[in-house]
């Protein structure tokens, strides 16, 4: 159900930031051009990924049985329907989030920017959208804005502001997971009927993160499933770049194994050679993404710094991820091992 109350974003800022850019062609931007909005990102090197969802509150468990996969992906790894898998929005409390402090661990890790899942596969967003009741504000943390909070934090500390993105949406109504397959939520379709009425939603909510929180980078998932296409791919593209053009967007945007705009995005993998284009590699701190709890295979801190360097000898970033508890806590092992790489650095 759509909120009753819709906020109003502020039309006037929009014809300003559109103005003299109505008839740009941004994926035929110029190299200077280009250089010049990357410029920030290649000098970063390194970045913090936050994974957070209503998949922090289980911890990779459910109903007594831990799942074998990545944590935030607990409702297709166990097949749990729609129906139960939102009751978690009842309960979701992480009332220790502390967006400063976050900041502050990035900061003395020698990170420059982060990345935040404001919605992840889920659907479930992290801010107070007016185009889904499936978000913070209908659950027990009504009143808090963890996008805002972070938005903030990071201005503040001089850090730059990104925010992930799912293409797929598996609490939706214009997704569904095929009966007669075999439970693929990964590879889940869309109702032909609905999928222009789902892409304006994803482009209502995605004007709200770069308008209302002036976010730095786009950080897509989901571009795998065969109903997004190149074309759908690229139209938002230009329609997020005409936004805000100084916008950064990571390649899965599209089609990741075709597009290569603004940057590509390897996963628990790094190139071993030089690439002709940007990149970034993301990497988990021990299995999963999202927080469980029976995870303990972390990094040490001395293998963080030897991918830093990998990744960053090779032209790219480390974006290297942390994902909070039920509570909102980052876990003690991962502060212990991003701030012992940081002090091995210094020291060496």
């Amino acid at each position: 159900m759509i909120k009753a109350t819709h906020c109003i974003l502020s039309l006037i800022a929009m014809l300003f930031m559109n103005m003299g850019n109505a008839q740009v062609n941004y994926l035929q931007e110029s190299k200077k051009d280009f250089d010049e909005r990357m410029h920030w990102f290649r000098e970063a090197k390194y970045g913090m990924f936050i994974h957070f969802g209503l998949y922090s509150q289980l911890g990779g468990m459910y109903k007594g049985n831990s799942t074998k996969g990545y944590a935030e992906w607990i409702q297709s790894e166990m097949n749990i329907p729609k129906a139960a898998y939102s009751e978690l929005i009842n309960t979701w409390n992480p009332k220790d989030f502390n967006a400063d402090r976050i900041v502050q661990l990035a900061k003395d890790a020698g990170m420059k920017y982060i990345v935040l899942t404001t919605k992840h596969h889920e659907g479930f967003c992290l801010w107070d959208s007016p185009y889904t009741d499936y978000d913070i504000a209908s659950t027990p943390m009504k009143g808090r804005d963890l996008v805002r909070e972070l938005s903030t934090a990071c201005r503040k500390a001089g850090i730059r502001f990104g925010t992930y993105y799912s293409i797929i949406d598996w609490h939706h109504d214009s997704q569904y997971v095929d009966p007669n397959g075999k439970g693929d939520w990964g590879q889940i379709l869309i109702k032909p009927e609905q999928k222009a009425a789902y892409i304006q939603y994803m482009k209502n909510q995605l004007k709200e993160l770069v308008v209302k929180y002036d976010t730095d980078i786009l950080w897509f998932d989901g571009d795998w499933v065969n109903w997004w296409d190149m074309a759908a791919g690229e139209d938002l593209y230009q329609y997020l770049r005409k936004l805000k053009p100084s916008l950064i967007i990571n390649n899965r945007v599209a089609k990741r194994d075709q597009f290569k705009r603004d940057f590509g995005t390897p996963e628990q993998e790094h190139p071993g050679a030089l690439l002709d284009y940007d990149w970034e590699a993301c990497y988990t701190l021990n299995n999963s993404w999202g927080y469980k709890k029976s995870d303990n295979n972390w990094k040490s801190p001395t293998e963080v710094n030897t991918k830093l360097r990998e990744i960053n000898e090779k032209g790219g970033n480390l974006l290297l991820n942390i994902g909070p508890d039920a509570d909102g806590n980052v876990p003690v092992a991962s502060k212990d091992i991003l701030l012992k790489a940081a002090a091995e650095r210094k020291k060496n």
